[in-house]
Parts: structure tokens; C-alpha cells; sequence
């Protein structure tokens, strides 16, 4: 008997129709320990040189830098006061990241700048007395910097930002002022042209700090680091999917739950899931609409990452303990779900930048009082830590893996230092990364009985997938 057809002849694309959903619209999970009736089946993934469930324990650095588990290595690439190609200081404050690929089997990195007001870097600056900025690092497959250069300049606080599917950055700025607050859009293959100083007004102005693009639709998913902070979406008009189509206009929303006056997510727990209304708000007074409009009112949102049809977000100071939530945002079945609240700091405290790894997994870097480390949670709801920034002081920002996933680039922020991360990384794993799009929020495990584990071994299906669909009302035994 073969994966894809039972005895009684019911596949698992008739699993999907019956239910008449996708893998991507199902949301739910499990955690470290999976309940098949009577049985508690340990989570088999923490296997440390699987990658899945973490690699063990993290080995003390000497250089008193970066603790890694063992097996990995580091290399500085970039480092705040070294010379550009061009001959110009690189600038500090180093923040959040993206990496494209580039000719001749090398990464582009663009990184943004956290600066405020002060003289441009660039030659070609939106404003002139403005400090912050993006810059890019070419590097080869020897992990080696070919290359670096300024890529926009003239922007105040680039903190953290977004790729896009065709290839450009969206930088943004954490500010909020009559000519600041803004998203510019950034080619890394054309620094410093019209685009990257143009600042695409109708996506809002207000405290920026993440965003992520939906390539199925376009639309684009943005955070606000502010207190109260807002969940926005931007409906571009021009659907062409290209550097610049942004700045053609569209319109801007607030989240917002129909059912909830004034909703505080303060008030929600882990695994509820609420139904999103989208108000139109004034790009230019989007707080103020927002506000209005009793839209959803978060403590302060940080990271964002779009993958397999989820957009992932987090909120750094919120919870019953203040340690920090992940949201998970499904635009299919429009809910907003809170996927994992800290409620221990060894395993979270103040999350800020956020990256799904080439496996799976979530990671998030945190920016907390103590040691900052970088951490990673997988389906089965499993918490790890993957490096530890030895120097006090400074957050660790900027995580994200290379185009073929074998380097991790990140951040250490001030001073300003870009690092180059390899070893034996878990291969790339578009199935686990299906499974976290509907695996159910940490702590919350599925039970499934024994006859549904063993049609879900039949239909080639994981527990956690199973589990989904008998959540959903599919009979699968």
C-alpha cells in the first residue's frame, strides 16, 4: 500500500476536500509530547545533530563573542568603523537584514542602520540630516565580503523592514514626524537610486518597525513599535509584483475585531482565534484612525516573517509576565491566533527581529536585560536556544539565513558587527515548514487516538497534520 490511497480508498486530497480547506488554512500544534490514546508518544525531533528540536547545548566561546552549539562556526564579516569598498566608515547601529542571491554563487545582504539625526552617509540621501540608512555586503561562497556598499541613505532609525518576493528590501523607519515615519523600498543592485529615497507614503506614517509580503496576493503585513501599537495591512494597487510597483499608492488598514469593543490582546489566550476586521485608515493619521475605529490594540509589536501562507509577528513586552508573545496571522482563514506567550525567560525575554529557518523552525533574536540569545521554537512546540551574545550591552538582530541555507547571517548591534554563521544546519524542509503554518500553539497538545495515528502513517500524513484535520471535523479513522 503507497502513501497517497488507503484500503478504503480515501486519499489525502480527498482529506482536503472533504474538509474543503488547504495545509495552509489549518491552524493548530502540539508540544513536545504527542497524545495517541492511551499512549504519550515523546517527541522523537530532539536528536542534537538533526537540528530538529535544537543542537544541544551551547558551547562557551573563547573569544568571548558568540556561544554556539558544537559543531558551528562564526566569522566576523563586517564590523562598524571598517572601511566600504568605497573608502567611506561603515556606519553602526546594525539592525535587521535580508539576503538575496547574487551572481556567481554569492549572497547580497542589504542591512538597515538604527541611527537618528546627524549627517547622511549616502551621496543620494532623502534627507540630508538624517543619520540612518541600509547598506549591502556581497559575499562570496567562502563567506568572504567581495564587496560593500551604501545602499539608501537619509532615513532615521532603519530598524527592521521586509523582503520582497521580486527581490528589493523594505526598509522602515521607527520614527514618527512631519516628514519621517515612513517604508522605502531598496534595490540592492541599484544603491542609492530614485526609488530607495522615495518614501512610499500611502503604506503609513507612524513607527515603523517590520512588514512582510504575501506573495500570493501581494498584500503587505506591518508592525508598529509603539505603545499602543497597531497591526496594519496595505492593499497595493499596483498588483505587478516589481521594484517600485509599491509607490503606484493602495490602501492602508488597521486590524480590528468586530465582535470586541476596544480589544486589548492583552486579554487574549493562547490558541484563541478571532476573526479580523479591516478598517480603512489615513496613512497619514493612521494611529489616530486606528484608535478610532477600536482596532486591536497591542503593547509593542517587533518582528514579522511571512512563509507557507502564514504571517508570523511578535509583541516584545506583552504577557501575563512581560516577557514577550508570538502571533500567527493566517490571511486564508483571516484569524489572528496568539501561537506562544513567554512565560519563563530562560526560554523567552523581549523578542524583537523574527526569521523562519530553511527546516522550519521559528526563530526569534531577543532584546532583553540579561544575555541575549537567539531562539528557536519547532512544531512540536519545543523551545531551544541557538547562539548567546557574549558582550553585554547589545542585542543580537538581523537573523536570516542565505538563499541556499547554509549560512546564518545576524547582527550584534552596537558596536556594530555582522556575523557569518555555518555548520551542520538541518537541510531545507518545505514540509516541516507546512507543519509549522498549522501546528497548535505551544502547550496546547492534540490528541489523537491510535486509529487515526495509523491512518495518518497510511496517508504518508505527520500527527500534527492528522490531528488537524480531526480537529477540523474530518474522520480519518
Amino acid at each position: 500500500m503507497n502513501n497517497e490511497t488507503s484500503k478504503n480508498g480515501f486519499n489525502r486530497r480527498d482529506f482536503l476536500k472533504a474538509g474543503g480547506m488547504s495545509t495552509l488554512a489549518l491552524t493548530l500544534g502540539s508540544t513536545g509530547v504527542l497524545a495517541l490514546g492511551s499512549k504519550a508518544f515523546a517527541d522523537t525531533t530532539n536528536n542534537p545533530t538533526s537540528g530538529f528540536g535544537g543542537y544541544g547545548p551551547l558551547v562557551p566561546d573563547p573569544n568571548g563573542i558568540l556561544d554556539l552549539p558544537q559543531g558551528f562556526h562564526y566569522k566576523l564579516i563586517s564590523k562598524e568603523g571598517d572601511l566600504m569598498s568605497n573608502g567611506a566608515k561603515i556606519p553602526g547601529a546594525f539592525d535587521g537584514m535580508a539576503a538575496f542571491e547574487g551572481p556567481k554563487n554569492t549572497t547580497i545582504l542589504v542591512r538597515n542602520h538604527e541611527l537618528g539625526a546627524g549627517a547622511a552617509f549616502g551621496s543620494n540621501p532623502y534627507d540630508a540630516t538624517a543619520k540612518g540608512g541600509t547598506t549591502a555586503l556581497v559575499v562570496g561562497a567562502n563567506r568572504e565580503v567581495i564587496d560593500e556598499y551604501v545602499t539608501s541613505s537619509g532615513t532615521i532609525r532603519n530598524c527592521a523592514g521586509g523582503a520582497t518576493p521580486w527581490g528589493t528590501w523594505l526598509t522602515c523607519e521607527e520614527t514618527r514626524s512631519a516628514t519621517h515615519g515612513y517604508v522605502f523600498e531598496v534595490d540592492p543592485t541599484q544603491p542609492e537610486n530614485e526609488m530607495s529615497r522615495t518614501p512610499i507614503k500611502e503604506m503609513g506614517r507612524f513607527s515603523h518597525e517590520a512588514c512582510a509580503i504575501d506573495p500570493a496576493t501581494g498584500y503587505v503585513y506591518l508592525t508598529e513599535d509603539a505603545s499602543p501599537s497597531y497591526f496594519y495591512r496595505f492593499i497595493p494597487t499596483d498588483t505587478d509584483q516589481k521594484p517600485g510597483a509599491l509607490q503606484n499608492g493602495g490602501k492602508l488598514y488597521a486590524a480590528a475585531i468586530e465582535a470586541v469593543q476596544r480589544p486589548a490582546a492583552s486579554t487574549f489566550k493562547t490558541g484563541q482565534k478571532f476573526e479580523i476586521v479591516w478598517k480603512v485608515v489615513d496613512p497619514h493619521l493612521c494611529r489616530e484612525d486606528a484608535k478610532a475605529q477600536n482596532c486591536i490594540e497591542f503593547s509593542r509589536l517587533e518582528g514579522a516573517f511571512f512563509q507557507e501562507g502564514v504571517f508570523w509577528f511578535d509583541d516584545t513586552s506583552a504577557g501575563e509576565k512581560k516577557l514577550g508573545r508570538l502571533y500567527r496571522y493566517v490571511p486564508h482563514t483571516n484569524t489572528l491566533e496568539l501561537f506562544y506567550e513567554g512565560n519563563d525567560a530562560r526560554e523567552m525575554e523581549y523578542p524583537d527581529n523574527i526569521c523562519m529557518t530553511p527546516w522550519g523552525d521559528l526563530w526569534y533574536a531577543e532584546d532583553g536585560s540579561g544575555q541575549d540569545r537567539l531562539m528557536g521554537i519547532t512544531p512540536e512546540g519545543k523551545v531551544y536556544p541557538f547562539a548567546a551574545n557574549r558582550q553585554s550591552g547589545s542585542e543580537l538582530a538581523g537573523p536570516i539565513f542565505s538563499p541556499d541555507g547554509n549560512t546564518l547571517f545576524v547582527n550584534i548591534q552596537d558596536p556594530g558587527q555582522t556575523f557569518a554563521i555555518w555548520g551542520p544546519f538541518q537541510r531545507r524542509n518545505s514540509a516541516r515548514a507546512r507543519e509549522m503554518s498549522y501546528a497548535a500553539p505551544v502547550n496546547l497538545a492534540p490528541q489523537v487516538s491510535d486509529k487515526v495515528a495509523k491512518a495518518a502513517e497510511e496517508q504518508g500524513m505527520s500527527i500534527l497534520e492528522a490531528a488537524a484535520f480531526e480537529r477540523h471535523g474530518v474522520n480519518l479513522s
